[in-house]
């Protein structure tokens, strides 16, 4: 499917998120991957087949007033 070289991750690889990507649409928040993940803007995914990722960024931490 992927005709890059080195071709890109498979969709089941660790570094999945390394694919090129091949269609962004920032206005809309998300982008496909050329192993046919879809990335959002806050971090989730979904895979080709079907199965969702849930968004996986960092939290940071919260000021509390005294």
């Amino acid at each position: 499917m992927c005709s890059h070289q080195p071709p890109c991750p498979t969709a089941d690889s660790p570094a999945h998120l390394a694919a090129a990507i091949v269609s962004f649409h920032p206005e809309q928040g998300w982008s496909l991957l050329c192993n046919g993940i879809v990335v959002f803007d806050d971090t989730g995914e979904l895979l080709p087949d079907g199965r969702v990722v849930s968004p996986h960024r960092a939290l940071g931490t919260l000021a509390v007033a005294a």
